[in-house]
């Protein structure tokens, strides 16, 4: 298990990872192209300015030729002066995760063979979404040894919890989030809950649950955490 440190910026306070004299390594998981960005877009935004010399690995489980433009546009934005980024966007069939797990499974085991991440961000166990809860349960799986935060995307399942750890983020970083999110995915402009009021709507209750300086804030669950000091 990854120990972190209190350390710094307040804002960055639990991801100042206490390692190996390394540029740190972050993996990044969605099953579909928008999740990432939804649900840690303003947390990578923090992440690009403090670990520049980083290894973000962007992993998403069913793209096809469009979507995958609009996540690496979108990609691009969040992690501007990133110098190690590398993407591994893949065609499972989405809303079929559980009937094609054997071939998720197998794509886990790979990522595993050629990433050693010290932060991995994937999603909320809880999610009602098929294709999100069997991410989740393969992340859990696969890596054993590991800081893991779920993130949080909202949908119509109604799926929303008691999340613990906050990054409280500026009005700056929630623009430059939104305007990402709005942007660089025009395939989803005409889906009802994808606009901007509820991405900020969201971030808003985050915010006041953690006195956000702002008033935003994104949330993850960390059901596991050792602390160094």
């Amino acid at each position: 298990m990854n120990r972190f440190t209190a350390s710094g910026d307040p804002a960055l306070m639990p991801f100042k990872l206490l390692a190996e004299n390394r540029a740190p390594c972050v993996l990044l998981i969605g099953a579909h192209c928008d999740d990432i960005e939804i649900g840690c877009g303003g947390l990578l935004l923090r992440l690009a300015a403090a670990w520049p010399t980083g290894r973000f690995n962007w992993v998403t489980l069913s793209s096809d030729a469009e979507r995958e433009r609009e996540t690496r546009a979108a990609a691009q934005r969040l992690l501007a002066g990133v110098e190690s980024v590398h993407f591994d966007i893949a065609t499972h069939k989405q809303s079929y995760f559980p009937f094609v797990a054997a071939a998720i499974k197998d794509h886990f085991e790979e990522l595993k063979r050629r990433c050693t991440p010290d932060l991995i961000l994937t999603h909320a166990r809880d999610d009602l979404h098929q294709d999100h809860r069997l991410t989740n349960e393969l992340t859990w799986n696969t890596f054993r040894n590991h800081l893991i935060l779920e993130y949080e995307v909202p949908k119509y399942d109604g799926d929303l919890g008691r999340p613990n750890l906050f990054v409280p983020l500026t009005r700056q970083e929630m623009a430059a989030k939104c305007d990402a999110l709005m942007e660089c995915f025009p395939s989803q402009q005409g889906r009802s809950w994808f606009t901007r009021n509820t991405f900020e709507a969201l971030a808003r209750i985050r915010g006041i649950e953690c006195n956000a300086s702002d008033g935003f804030a994104e949330a993850f669950y960390a059901r596991k955490a050792c602390i160094g000091f």
